[in-house]
């Protein structure tokens, strides 16, 4: 363009230098002569027109050869970009195509896998993801139980240590439960005066006292039955001191009963006093002194109520001090914790929660008192003291030698924890073992498998939990075994 631009600025220039020497020879007249500077000034402006016009076509055809050349550079180019896009589109015909015949033979496959397999594609994969999950499932359950397994081996190494150094510190005797008492008799005479004349004697003995006295047979004694032990008690004292005075009647019997009464009464006071003097606490008011007192005279499986109580506190408070917890508190609640039998005597209602409206009532504490209410369940735990109340209640209830069972609620117990674990799908036998403490269930291998023995193990566990009451644990051991027998001609 600027060459172009040159030439056309050449050629103008050339044009007006000629028109205005025609101007001018026009202007003058004819016999007027050129001046020859004038004539030598146009020529030489002509000629360095003429001259500016060749370069300007010299830099035009060098311009037009460049562009030739471009040209036919771009005419190649173009042409190569048409060759690559014919490539191309070959080469997208060419993947579809097989694209196409890969989905067939796919569908070919997959149709010839399942009439060889029997099996659908969608199945498969449900199956695939069923096992996967099963896989993955007893994975983390067999996980699941090593870490279980790891912690409670943690907790019970540090729980027997604590329980351990408890039980080391704390050794209490253990009294045997009964319902009657026995009263020697210094001769046959004496029953007679004790019935009395139609029997008014021993009628006005049964309505004072509220016992029931038993004259038969047996020689040299009479026996008193009665529910509440504290009631007997005094009964006892009562009809010792009137045998030893010889002389009953009904105004006797009444005034030896009120004696034999405040007796019982302060013999209580005594005992409890003496047994919180030795545990160490304070702030239990003296309206609670005689009913503390009378656990003395109650047994439970055997096990002295107040001593049991007593053991229950040191306990308590040797494992609150391992633990690192309020240790008075943990003592007065265990102390208190089986206050209620002493006011609940026949066995209705319950005494963890009329031991804690009574705990209460004497202004004991928030904690005691849930402590009290929650240690058989009755209430949730909430607490750390409610928990140790529970364990100190358990051990001193659980250990050897500590209760005894009847051979009635023995023998139901085993069969109820036998007919919990043959319920089971699986189940062919059960066998209770140990007193009870293990049991052993024999599965059928081909309903049970391995990982299907340890969830039947589980089962059975939380079964016994919610339906039996026990002491201390019961081991579930699943046993799942396969035999091949041949015989050999």
């Amino acid at each position: 363009m600027e060459v172009l631009l040159g030439i056309v600025a050449a050629v103008l220039a050339c044009a007006l230098v000629a028109q205005g020497y025609l101007a001018r020879r026009r202007r003058e007249p004819a016999t007027a002569t050129v001046a020859p500077d004038e004539l030598l000034a146009a020529r030489q402006e002509l000629v360095a027109a003429r001259e500016e016009l060749v370069a300007s076509r010299s830099r035009l055809d060098e311009r037009e050869q460049r562009l030739a050349v471009r040209e036919e550079r771009l005419s190649e180019l173009a042409a190569g970009i048409q060759r690559d896009r014919e490539r191309l589109d070959a080469d997208r015909e060419h993947l579809a195509a097989v694209r196409t015949e890969h989905a067939d033979l796919t569908a070919r496959a997959l149709a010839e896998l399942e009439r060889i397999g029997g099996l659908r594609v969608s199945d498969a994969r449900a199956e695939v993801l069923a096992t996967a999950e099963q896989l993955a499932r007893d994975d983390a359950e067999q996980r699941a139980k090593e870490i279980s397994d790891e912690v409670i081996q943690r907790a019970e190494a540090e729980a027997s240590r604590v329980v351990t150094i408890a039980i080391e510190r704390v050794a209490v005797g253990q009294a045997s439960e009964a319902v009657v008492t026995s009263v020697d008799l210094p001769s046959e005479d004496m029953k007679g005066r004790i019935i009395g004349r139609e029997g008014r004697n021993i009628r006005a003995f049964e309505q004072l006292t509220g016992v029931t006295l038993m004259v038969d047979d047996t020689p040299g004694l009479v026996l008193l039955s009665c529910f509440d032990p504290v009631r007997r008690e005094a009964a006892r004292q009562a009809l010792v001191e009137l045998v030893a005075d010889g002389r009953i009647d009904p105004a006797r019997i009444e005034e030896a009963h009120e004696k034999a009464t405040r007796n019982v009464e302060r013999t209580c006071v005594q005992a409890a006093q003496q047994a919180i003097d030795e545990l160490g606490l304070t702030g239990i008011g003296r309206g609670l002194l005689p009913t503390i007192g009378a656990l003395g005279f109650r047994t439970s499986y055997g096990q002295n109520v107040l001593e049991h109580s007593s053991e229950c506190a040191r306990l308590a408070g040797a494992m609150a001090a391992e633990l690192r917890l309020d240790v008075e508190t943990c003592r007065r609640a265990a102390f208190l914790h089986d206050l209620g039998k002493a006011v609940i005597t026949h066995g209705e209602g319950s005494h963890a929660a009329a031991g804690a409206d009574l705990a209460r009532r004497h202004g004991q504490s928030e904690a005691v008192v849930h402590a009290i209410a929650a240690h058989h369940n009755e209430v949730a735990p909430e607490t750390a003291v409610d928990v140790l109340v529970q364990v100190a209640d358990a051990i001193s209830s659980s250990r050897p030698g500590a209760r005894r069972e009847s051979v009635e609620a023995y023998v139901r117990r085993l069969d109820r924890l036998e007919e919990v674990a043959t319920r089971q799908p699986g189940v062919e036998k059960a066998y209770a073992l140990q007193a009870g403490r293990e049991i052993r269930v024999m599965v059928l291998p081909d309903q049970v498998d391995d990982s299907g023995a340890q969830h039947l193990a589980r089962r059975i566990a939380d079964e016994v939990e919610k339906e039996l009451v026990y002491p201390g644990r019961i081991k579930v051991t699943v046993i799942r075994e396969t035999r091949a027998t041949e015989m050999a001609q």
